[in-house]
């Protein structure tokens, strides 16, 4: 009997008595035998423990967006008046892009046009914001200190610099077309040069950390590329087992996602402070911010347009992936199964996955789950002293959940 991990949600409204048709089934299924439904069944660990931490924190009738300003809130929790995240984190990121182009020393024209081809200012910053804004929390909380040190901005710009690359090298690997509303390096100049320029924006991207000369924090952003590469990995199989399917995904998230946010929230805590304890705090956030990022953006390639994203929605679906929609309405609509082990191959299998989803609880169940993970990253910075830049934090974690792009 499939586990029903899906069981794992408390506090929400949603409790699947029955199952409704789907796309291409003429009736409805009848509810599940009682002895089924109380059946125990196992579940990844990890989702048991986050969920338990805070039952009943957040009850979601339906999902609909919410504009940032009707989910944060006016004031800070240390009493200070509220500022854009945005706004105060650009304080220390004046430059970036020029800076960042300025690492990339290429002498021949059209190798320099590709790498600098996404450092064009017209990207989200959130990964640098969320750095500085990290290393200005953490260096107050430690010895009241209010300014970021040289070391922890270029942490900044190497982390965007890397997450970068890996867009360069992931469009590649899915033959994409468009990103940020532009052609990408691929479709431009072709797949092969497009690998080169991905590589040497990692090269220069470790040149710059190597500079830092702190063996600590090399060890953990180099870290980092190996998780991509891993995730990149993980993203390519799948799992027959519905519980394993799940803790798959969740793992490809982290290492895809959330590693390059934790390990640089826990690099710039290591330059501005000795305590272990405030590294394992801002590592906490980012993965868990991470975490909630991405289950978000697996969200947005259901619910949002091509032109707010920009670049083509389902594309998941279209690459073979079962993101969290799908698996949670896969509890719903188990024909779905067949379809993400043979990854949405055959004739019509996305658009049929796509209704599904849409027929389903697989959106709110993934926001919702977004939720959790995004209060647990507030749980963690909350520990910091108060201060601007940790209320920053707070006010970004929320800002996550109401993004449309």
């Amino acid at each position: 009997m499939a586990s029903r991990w899906w069981r794992w949600r408390r506090g929400c409204s949603w409790r699947p008595a029955g199952r409704s048709s789907g796309p291409g089934s003429p009736g409805g299924v009848g509810p599940r035998a009682a002895a089924d439904a109380r059946a125990q069944m196992p579940y990844f660990h990890f989702v048991k423990r986050l969920t338990s931490a805070f039952p009943n924190v957040y009850s979601i009738s339906r999902f609909h967006h919410t504009t940032p300003a009707a989910c944060c809130h006016s004031k800070t929790r240390s009493g200070e008046k509220y500022t854009d995240p945005f706004k105060l984190g650009w304080r220390d990121l004046k430059g970036l892009y020029e800076d960042i182009r300025k690492e990339l020393l290429i002498s021949t024209t059209e190798l320099k046009e590709m790498s600098e081809y996404y450092f064009d200012g017209k990207g989200k910053a959130f990964r640098p914001i969320i750095v500085v804004l990290m290393a200005r929390a953490c260096n107050i909380h430690h010895n009241n200190s209010r300014d970021v040190q040289a070391s922890q901005r270029s942490i900044a710009l190497i982390a965007e610099m890397i997450h970068t690359a890996s867009l360069v090298h992931d469009d590649v690997i899915d033959d994409a077309s468009s990103r940020r509303g532009k052609h990408t390096v691929n479709k431009i100049w072709g797949e092969k040069k497009a690998v080169l320029a991905g590589d040497l924006i990692l090269s220069a991207a470790s040149i710059a950390l190597a500079r830092i000369g702190n063996t600590t924090v090399i060890s953990i952003l180099t870290q980092v590329i190996e998780d991509l590469v891993r995730g990149e990995f993980l993203q390519l199989g799948s799992k027959q087992n519905e519980d394993e399917r799940f803790a798959h995904y969740l793992e490809k998230t982290f290492k895809k996602t959330a590693s390059l946010i934790a390990n640089s929230c826990k690099a710039v805590s290591i330059l501005g402070c000795p305590d272990p304890v405030v590294h394992e705090i801002a590592y906490q956030y980012g993965k868990n911010v991470g975490i909630a990022f991405q289950l978000i953006d697996d969200v947005l390639d259901f619910t949002s347009c091509s032109d707010q994203m920009g670049k083509p929605t389902s594309a998941d679906l279209k690459l073979g992936l079962a993101t969290g929609p799908v698996l949670f309405a896969s509890q719903q609509f188990p024909e779905m199964n067949a379809m993400i082990m043979r990854r949405f191959n055959l004739p019509g299998d996305v658009d049929r996955a796509r209704q599904y989803v849409l027929q389903s609880d697989g959106v709110q169940q993934t926001t919702y789950l977004a939720q959790r993970y995004c209060h647990e990253a507030i749980k963690e910075i909350s520990k910091l002293r108060p201060s601007p830049e940790r209320d920053a934090l707070i006010q970004l974690s929320e800002i996550v959940l109401t993004r449309d792009k």
